[in-house]
């Protein structure tokens, strides 16, 4: 029976790994041969960046957990290859399916390569043109080395195509991430401090910042909040703070009355608040995805976007990094003049079906070998 080795790492992978897990399950239960294996490389490893989704998206208990833990990209990379190839070396797969962009997403891809196990990205093609994303290496290594693509849109599949990929080898599924948030819709929860902070729908901001750019240096990260919190005007911002941004904040003495530092929120809560919020200030690529979906104004503090039909199709705007440019965008927002967005081709939450479909073509019904990756 051919089982794949399903990779997550880190909390963007969680969410995309729950509908392949679903599919997996719905596949099996009609009677497909292919069997999964969970591997948990430990990228995020708190409660709050890992365990609350497993535990609120109904992912199993990983089959192996590489516990990888922090450290320098190299150090957390170099942890990864060296464990998942111990794990391949004792019992082998026949595939590597590793999604998004994280750390975990590379090293997996590497170490499944030169072992010679085919790799399929979930995810893939996608580019910001920034290669001071360390997200944005990871993608353009992954793709070097992968033999089959499953996209999110078609702009990845043009920008595969552009780097010699084969057709053939490039699957347009949709968006996992999106068949999660749909699947979990009715099941969005406010969060414990809602009443307590008074919070009404429509009359609050969601803001999250991570990147590098944004929140690695004191003065650049109290630009932007007290931008933030200017362009906002009175109505309170609901920030909940990554560690990365959470270490820099005790550098940023004069944070806006306005802003309501939150730890940070469990899957169904967090997207509560964007539900209801009057509009979510990002770097989060992901979080762009979600409020096109739920046709909440999006205000993306980056001056790329690997994304761009959360620009084109959907309701979100590219603002950059410069504070500056946030408060003519929030006039027009508060003008009533932001965009009507629409929602993606194939972002209709029958990703994960579509992507065992071709899994199991592949693995149950395949060829002899593999495509070589470009």
């Amino acid at each position: 029976m051919p089982t794949i080795d399903l990779i997550a790492g880190a909390r963007p992978n969680f969410m995309k790994i729950a509908p392949i897990i679903r599919a997996l399950h719905a596949a099996r239960a009609a009677g497909s041969m292919l069997r999964y294996r969970l591997v948990h490389t430990g990228q995020h490893y708190d409660a709050k960046m890992s365990g609350d989704f497993f535990s609120q998206l109904g992912i199993p208990e990983p089959d192996v957990h590489l516990e990888a833990g922090s450290g320098s990209q190299a150090e957390q990379t170099a942890a990864i290859m060296i464990r998942y190839e111990a794990l391949l070396l004792k019992e082998r797969s026949d595939m590597c399916v590793v999604v998004g962009d994280v750390n975990s997403t590379m090293a997996c891809a590497i170490v499944a390569q030169k072992l010679c196990v085919p790799v399929a990205h979930v995810e893939g093609g996608i580019r910001s043109g920034d290669w001071s994303m360390p997200e944005e290496v990871n993608r353009m290594v992954t793709d070097a080395i992968t033999n089959y693509f499953f996209t999110t849109s078609e702009v990845a599949g043009t920008n595969l195509q552009a780097s010699s990929v084969s057709p053939e080898r490039i699957f347009f599924v949709g968006n996992t991430m999106i068949d999660t948030l749909l699947a979990n819709m009715p099941r969005l929860r406010a969060p414990s401090f809602w009443e307590k902070q008074g919070l009404t729908p429509n009359e609050y901001f969601v803001a999250t910042l991570h990147r590098p750019a944004n929140v690695d240096h004191p003065a650049q990260l109290q630009a932007m909040l007290s931008a933030i919190g200017e362009g906002c005007r009175d109505l309170p911002v609901v920030f909940p703070a990554h560690p990365r941004t959470a270490k820099t904040l005790s550098h940023c003495p004069n944070v806006p009355g306005n802003i309501r530092i939150v730890e940070p929120q469990p899957y169904l809560e967090f997207n509560f608040l964007v539900k209801h919020a009057k509009a979510v200030l990002t770097d989060s690529g992901g979080v762009t995805e979600e409020t096109t979906v739920m046709g909440v104004p999006c205000l993306t503090l980056r001056d790329t976007t690997e994304r761009p039909e959360t620009v084109t199709v959907g309701t979100n705007e590219l603002i950059g990094t410069d504070p500056a440019r946030l408060r003519p965008a929030l006039d027009r927002l508060f003008a009533g003049e932001w965009k009507t967005g629409s929602i993606p081709e194939q972002w209709d939450g029958r990703t994960g079906e579509r992507i065992v479909a071709v899994l199991d073509r592949l693995l149950c019904h395949r060829p002899a070998m593999a495509p070589r990756a470009a």
